[in-house]
C-alpha cells in the first residue's frame, strides 16, 4: 500500500481492508510512520512515535473491534495511557508518565485502533493555537506557518494531512471544534457525560470538558461514538442514550427539524464576511432539504460567560500545577511554564471558593436561558470560528497579558464555541466551505443535551449535499 492509497481511506475503510486481509495492521503502522516522516517536519503535529507499536507491533495484541489495526494518535493531555508520557506540552511536566489507563483509553483500545504516538497541543491545552516552548508549533496543512488552532491542533492537522484517518481530541472551550475548522475536518464535542471521564475524575473540567476524536468522515464519527458512548462503573450520572445506534443516523432521513442560524458576532469582533456567507448558504441548503429554517440566536452574554469560565477553569489550577511539579521535581516559574500560564497560575491563587460557587451559579443561569431557546429550536447553526486560521504567533501561552485580556483576545476567533461547554450540549464543526485565502471554513451545529444523534443525522445529510472529501490540503502525504 502506498501513501496515496493509505490516505485515500478513512478509518472505516482501512479497518475493512484489515478484516479482508488485504493489508495487515503492521503494514498500516508502517504507512503511518512513513506519513509522519513525509509531512511532519512541515506540520509539527506529532511529538512522539511509539516505536513498539510499529516495527515491533504484535497484531495479536489488537482487540477485534471495528477499527482493528487503524493507526491512531493521542493528544498530549490527560493522562490517558498507563506507562506513556503525558507532558501537557509543558516543560514543567517533561517526562511525566501516566499511572493508569483512563476509561476513555480502555474503550478506545477495545475498538482495535493502534495508538502509535502523541500529538502537539498548547501548554495545558489553554490557547487557541498549538504552539509551545517544549515542542514548537503546529501548522494547518492548508498553509505552512498558519495556525492549526488549539488545543487539538496536532491531532486535527495529522488527520487533514493524511498521517492518520482519526485522532484523539478533547474540548473544554472549543478544542475539538476549532482545530477541525482551521484544518478542514470534522470535530464533534459530545454531550456532557456521554463519554466517561473515569477513573481519576468524575467529570473533566467540572463538566465542561469532553474527550472524543477528530475525523474526516461522518461514518467514522458515528461509529466511534457508538464505541465510546458506553457508561462505565462509578460514572456520576448516565445520560439518555440515542434511540438507535449512531451509525443508523447516517442514512437519509425524513425527519424535519427546526433550525435556527446566525452569523452575527457575539462580541466586538467581526465575523469574516465569507464565513458569514457560508453560514447563509448552509442554511439555504438545509431549507431546501425540507427543514424549517429561520435566523435567530439564543441570549449569550459572552463577557459574563467568560468570567464564569475563568472562575471554574482556574479554580485550584495553581494546586494542579504544583502537583505536577511535585511529580517531576520542578517548581512553577518562568523557566518551567510559559508567560500566560504563569499569569493564570497567579490568578488561580486568588480564585476563592465563593467565586467558584458564584461561577457555577451563573453557568446554571446561562444554561436555563440558552435551554429555553433550544426548546423552540432543535439545532443552532453558526460559524465555528469567526475568522480563518491566522499566522502562527497570534495565539499561544507565551503571550504576556492579564488573564481577562488574554481570554477576550482569544474570543475574537472562538466566540461561538464556549457556550456549549457551559451548557453541556453537543456541538460539531463541519468543513462546509473554503475561503478565498485558501483556508478552510468550519460551520458549527449545536443540539439539545443528549441529542448527539441529531448532529450525526444532519452532518451526514450535509456531507452528501455539500461534500468535502475530495479536498486535499497542499501539505498532504499524497501530494507529489
Amino acid at each position: 500500500m502506498n501513501l496515496a492509497e493509505y490516505a485515500a481511506q478513512d478509518a472505516t475503510g482501512l479497518a475493512r481492508l484489515v478484516e479482508r486481509r488485504e493489508v495487515s495492521p503492521r503494514e498500516l503502522a508502517e504507512c503511518a510512520l512513513k506519513a509522519i516522516e513525509t509531512v511532519n517536519p512541515e506540520l509539527g503535529a506529532v511529538i512522539e512515535i511509539y516505536a513498539d507499536r510499529i516495527a515491533d507491533l504484535d497484531a495479536r495484541s489488537l482487540p477485534r473491534g471495528p477499527f482493528r489495526g487503524v493507526p491512531f494518535l493521542i493528544k498530549d493531555v490527560g493522562p490517558h495511557l498507563k506507562g506513556r508520557k503525558t507532558e501537557f506540552c509543558s516543560r514543567l511536566c517533561k517526562g511525566m508518565v501516566g499511572e493508569v489507563d483512563s476509561n476513555f483509553a480502555t474503550l478506545l483500545k477495545a475498538t482495535g485502533v493502534n495508538i502509535l504516538g502523541r500529538t502537539n497541543t498548547p501548554e495545558f491545552s489553554m490557547a487557541s493555537s498549538s504552539e509551545n516552548l517544549l515542542y514548537g508549533a503546529t501548522s494547518t496543512p492548508w498553509k505552512k506557518g498558519y495556525s492549526a488552532c488549539g488545543s487539538t491542533g496536532g491531532g486535527a492537522a495529522a488527520v487533514a494531512a493524511g498521517i492518520v484517518p482519526m485522532a484523539h481530541g478533547s474540548d473544554i472551550g472549543g478544542s475539538i471544534r476549532g482545530p477541525a475548522a482551521w484544518c478542514g475536518g470534522i470535530g464533534l464535542k459530545p454531550s456532557r457525560g456521554r463519554i466517561s471521564s473515569g477513573p481519576l475524575y468524575d467529570e473533566w473540567g467540572y463538566g465542561m470538558a469532553m474527550n472524543f476524536v477528530q475525523t474526516k468522515t461522518m461514518r467514522d464519527t458515528a461509529a466511534m461514538l457508538d464505541c465510546l458512548a458506553i457508561p462505565q462503573p462509578g460514572d456520576p450520572f448516565v445520560i439518555k442514550p440515542a434511540p438507535k445506534r449512531y451509525t443508523a443516523y447516517l442514512r437519509p432521513s425524513t425527519n424535519k427539524l427546526r433550525i435556527a442560524w446566525s452569523a452575527t458576532a457575539l462580541m466586538d469582533a467581526p465575523v469574516d464576511p465569507e464565513i458569514a456567507a457560508a453560514v447563509k448558504k448552509a442554511a439555504k441548503t438545509l431549507a431546501r432539504l425540507g427543514h424549517r429554517v429561520k435566523e435567530a440566536a439564543p441570549p449569550i452574554d459572552l463577557p459574563a460567560l467568560d468570567r464564569a469560565c475563568m472562575g471554574v477553569w482556574f479554580f485550584a489550577f495553581d494546586r494542579r500545577l504544583d502537583g505536577y511539579g511535585e511529580k517531576t521535581g520542578r517548581k512553577v516559574g518562568p523557566d518551567t511554564v510559559e508567560r500566560a500560564t504563569l499569569r493564570f497560575y497567579e490568578f488561580a491563587r486568588r480564585v476563592s471558593h465563593g467565586a467558584f460557587l458564584e461561577a457555577l451559579a451563573y453557568m446554571n443561569k446561562a444554561r436555563r436561558a440558552i435551554g429555553a431557546f433550544f426548546g423552540e429550536h432543535d439545532i443552532w447553526l453558526t460559524p465555528t470560528t469567526a475568522q480563518t486560521g491566522p499566522k502562527l504567533g497570534v495565539y499561544n501561552m507565551n503571550i504576556d497579558l492579564p488573564p481577562e485580556e488574554f481570554i477576550t483576545r482569544e474570543d475574537s476567533a472562538q466566540q461561538f464555541m464556549v457556550a456549549y461547554n457551559v451548557t453541556g450540549q453537543p456541538a460539531m464543526s463541519l468543513p462546509l466551505a473554503m475561503h478565498s485565502n485558501g483556508l478552510p471554513i468550519g460551520l458549527q451545529l449545536g443540539a439539545r443535551p443528549g441529542e448527539d444523534h441529531l448532529l450525526i443525522e444532519l452532518g451526514a445529510a450535509l456531507e452528501r449535499e455539500m461534500p468535502w472529501r475530495e479536498r486535499r490540503p497542499p501539505i498532504h502525504v499524497a501530494a507529489g
